[in-house]
């Protein structure tokens, strides 16, 4: 017998509240490059603590994680940049931060329609 989880009206208000932050956090890094990611981050500090669902608290606090990876990534890339030796290393790196934070993001979306709160 399967289970159901029933989440009352502000809790399914707060997940789809999220589910937009979630592809806002995508366009910014489509459109972008994630230059842009600080807007909904601004939103996810807000409202974070205005929840008192774990599940909703934990993946606000999972897409704030990702986007500071992400600047840490782009940071040392940035760095290989400036040296001779990592440009070709840094291109890399850029590569691999996007992709990774492309899987952060379609992985916490798809966790939030299972109704499954993000590892902290």
């Amino acid at each position: 017998m399967s289970q159901q989880l029933v989440l009352d009206s502000a809790t399914e208000d707060a997940k789809q509240f999220v589910r937009i932050l979630y592809l806002v956090h995508g366009a910014t890094l489509l459109l972008s490059l994630g230059t842009l990611s600080f807007l909904p981050l601004i939103v996810n500090y807000l409202k974070r603590n205005d929840t008192d669902s774990v599940l909703i608290r934990s993946h606000h606090s999972w897409m704030i994680r990702s986007f500071w990876y992400y600047v840490l990534w782009c940071a040392v890339g940035w760095f290989l940049v400036f040296t001779i030796i990592g440009l070709l290393v840094a291109w890399l790196v850029f590569f691999l931060a996007v992709l990774w934070k492309a899987y952060r993001l379609i992985r916490g979306f798809l966790d939030l329609n299972s109704n499954k709160p993000m590892p902290g």
